[in-house]
């Protein structure tokens, strides 16, 4: 694999602390796909001025709602130490495809966000996990922050192609105009 960039991989879980005596880490999944853990072979940390550096994973298993891995070369509490707070990352073209109309929240991130009418928000900033039902459009642009439901509710279409997402706007924002 040619060297990537880390920032153009997608998270799909963080290093939370060391776990045992042999240089174990325990991951708290951050992915559409938990159950790939198990079968993970290879991820990416980030390396030095941003590269990704790969890290081989020798074996994987499930443990109170997270996972364990154990790394290759990582055989110590020290060394496993060193991993904490790290991001896992893989490559977007290893993830699983997804059936037409759908999207991973990863590629949202930077598109622009309009109403109806064709008058821009902002652009998506983020995607943020509530705890709710429906996650959170985190939008940024001439108004300040604005977070908008994803729902169907309120997101009529999301257009990757296009690079767009319309949404329906909620009545607050229109006050500012």
């Amino acid at each position: 694999m040619t060297a990537k960039s880390f920032a153009d991989m997608v998270t799909i879980g963080r290093i939370v602390r060391p776990q045992g005596r042999k240089g174990e880490v325990v991951v708290e999944p951050l992915s559409d796909r938990p159950d790939r853990f198990p079968s993970l072979r290879q991820a990416f940390v980030a390396g030095d001025s941003g590269a990704a550096r790969p890290v081989q994973v020798r074996d994987a298993w499930p443990h109170k709602g997270r996972f364990v891995l154990k790394l290759e070369g990582v055989d110590s509490i020290d060394e496993a130490e060193r991993y904490r707070g790290l991001d896992l990352r893989i490559p977007e073209e290893d993830l699983s495809a997804l059936p037409e109309g759908s999207y991973y929240h990863h590629q949202l991130r930077d598109l622009r966000v309009e109403d109806a009418g064709g008058r821009e928000v902002g652009r998506v900033e983020d995607v943020m996990k509530t705890g709710g039902e429906a996650d959170v459009l985190v939008v940024r642009g001439a108004n300040g922050e604005t977070l908008i439901p994803l729902a169907d509710a309120f997101v009529r279409a999301v257009d990757l192609a296009g690079g767009r997402v319309v949404v329906l706007v909620p009545e607050l924002l229109d006050a500012k105009d």
